[in-house]
């Protein structure tokens, strides 16, 4: 999904409003609501859980641990500011 934030900035910045910039604004708001409903955890990582040993933030993604940790935080961040940039050229 970090591609498809990175996507929606790049876009905002260049002016590039297409049909995927809005494909991929509706997949994060998709996977928002997935998120939601598995109480902010991924559904991979749930069931990555019961067949682990070590359980540490981050142990089923290849990120570092303070990124793993403030994933959510960080790319809810880029996507505002995406969201606004997009908004911006549109109106």
């Amino acid at each position: 999904m970090a591609t498809a934030i990175f996507y929606i900035i790049y876009a905002g910045i260049v002016n590039g409003i297409n049909g995927l910039v809005w494909f991929c604004i509706v997949l994060i708001f998709f996977e928002g609501i997935i998120l939601f409903a598995f109480k902010w955890k991924c559904p991979l990582t749930l069931l990555a859980q019961k067949y682990a040993d070590d359980t540490r933030t981050g142990f089923d993604i290849y990120l570092p641990a303070w990124l793993a940790k403030n994933n959510k935080i960080i790319f809810t961040v880029l996507f505002l500011i995406g969201l606004f940039l997009v908004a911006w050229r549109v109106l």
